[in-house]
């Protein structure tokens, strides 16, 4: 399978390819990988017919081919597209369909992009592992024991399994760039606000960002492009513009910043922490300025991060009562029954207990203790960050303490896959962009790289000349 995009495009534009022929492969290949059960549903059939009708409309070249024609993507299961089911890996929402397109699907669409199906995440995007699913866990194809991470994982393994070329999933504490490091992917978290969420079913809305999944930058270039911008419908949406990006290499060598406290964080493995330190003397040796300074945050990060998405999560999961949309318990005898036993047939543990831990930081007599705390910490280490960037182009950092676990490691030890966030949950805290590369195609590791708000160009860019180094 091609993962390269502008060859596949340029072979298609050229008519050495078909996008029927493009899409029938990439078809193929999800169904060989269905045990890894990456996909909920594969749109087979109009995946086939809408590639059928982009060859017919542009043979003649009278029209001009949009910027993703021929283009193959997933989406996570949280991404509303018109006329398909969209459950977020929960029962509560099975048999229900969307009426509209999320934001960033239309303008794939309005692109000629073709959309092959929806893929496996964990219940309402709360999970590091994609195990909290009601469809059951996805198995990372490299090795079908280990989780491929989450709670994108299978937007993660669509891509690594070369069913797509690029996949959207969503990322609130690093739910794209860890199961694109479990799984030798590259994974990409735009700034807060550069993607519209409109149409994106809402976990924490003040960290929430949709993020792309793909081996190939450029990929990830062109998509972002097309999808960012302001949008009517998402007020938390920045007006600011995305520049062209272009795929010229440039030479700039660049200063980069790693925090002490993270490299000797006891919840580091000695693979990981060999693996980041090969890559500070990698970048060291290629001419780039990597410097060690002083970060007092990094044991906030996870208490922080969790008491504020919890307590979002609280408030808008609410709106699943069983009465306007979803599953309806029919065991009820008044209104109060109803929503009781609609909520508890259809949530899964991880999402009541999120639910029960929002409620109790939001209560009278710990709000106070808990939730403004966490407010006034996130604000501190925003503050903190808009600082070391004053100074530094990127910050440097592993994507995860470890390499990915054994499937079901964890269901009895939540504490232990919270704090597996540590080094992904402060590009959403502060609002940054960040991508996550692999070391290499072995370890199912990779490290971090993050940018100042607003910088996705100079942060592509980077990771452009450094994949054309490797």
């Amino acid at each position: 399978m091609m993962v390269n995009w502008k060859e596949t495009q340029s072979q298609i534009l050229s008519g050495k390819l078909s996008v029927f022929e493009v899409v029938s492969n990439y078809i193929k290949q999800c169904r060989n990988i269905e045990s890894l059960n990456a996909y909920i549903e594969i749109f087979e059939e109009e995946a086939l017919e809408r590639a059928q009708q982009l060859d017919e409309k542009y043979k003649n070249q009278i029209h001009t081919p949009g910027r993703l024609f021929g283009m193959v993507i997933s989406i996570k299961d949280n991404l509303n597209f018109k006329g398909h089911s969209i459950t977020a890996g929960s029962s509560i929402l099975k048999g229900y369909k969307s009426i509209y397109n999320a934001t960033a699907i239309q303008r794939l669409l309005d692109e000629d992009a073709i959309i092959i199906g929806r893929t496996n995440c964990d219940e309402f995007a709360m999970g590091s592992g994609t195990d909290t699913s009601c469809y059951g866990p996805t198995r990372n194809g490299d090795n079908t024991t280990l989780v491929p991470g989450g709670s994108s994982g299978g937007a993660a393994v669509s891509v690594q399994m070369n069913t797509c070329m690029l996949a959207l999933g969503s990322d609130t504490g690093g739910s794209v760039r860890q199961p694109a490091s479990f799984c030798n992917v590259i994974g990409m978290k735009p700034s807060y606000g550069r993607i519209s969420r409109y149409g994106l079913i809402a976990y924490a809305s003040s960290f929430d960002q949709i993020g792309l999944l793909s081996k190939d930058s450029n990929a990830i270039a062109e998509v972002l492009e097309v999808i960012a911008g302001h949008d009517p419908y998402d007020p938390t949406s920045s007006p600011l513009p995305f520049d062209h990006y272009g795929s010229e290499s440039t030479p700039e060598k660049y200063n980069f910043a790693y925090f002490k406290a993270s490299i000797d964080h006891p919840s580091l493995s000695r693979e990981s922490k060999k693996l980041f330190e090969g890559k500070i003397t990698e970048l060291m040796n290629e001419g780039h300025s990597v410097e060690a300074i002083e970060f007092d945050y990094l044991d906030y990060l996870v208490p922080t991060y969790y008491i504020l998405t919890t307590a979002e999560a609280s408030s808008n999961l609410s709106r699943y009562d069983g009465v306007r949309y979803g599953h309806r318990s029919t065991e009820v005898t008044d209104v109060e029954s109803l929503y009781k036993k609609s909520r508890s047939e259809g949530f899964g543990t991880e999402v009541k207990r999120r639910i029960i831990l929002g409620t109790f930081v939001l209560s009278e007599g710990y709000f106070d203790a808990y939730y403004k705390k966490a407010q006034a910490s996130r604000r501190l280490i925003k503050e903190a960050i808009d600082n070391v960037f004053t100074q530094y182009d990127f910050i440097l950092m592993p994507s995860t303490p470890h390499p990915a676990w054994t499937i079901g490691s964890f269901v009895n030890d939540p504490v232990t896959m919270y704090l597996s966030d540590i080094y992904t949950v402060l590009a959403n805290l502060s609002g940054i962009p960040a991508v996550s590369i692999p070391y290499d195609t072995k370890s199912g590791l990779g490290f971090q790289v993050m940018a100042a708000y607003m910088q996705e160009k100079k942060l592509l860019h980077f990771l452009n000349n450094i994949l054309i180094m490797a």
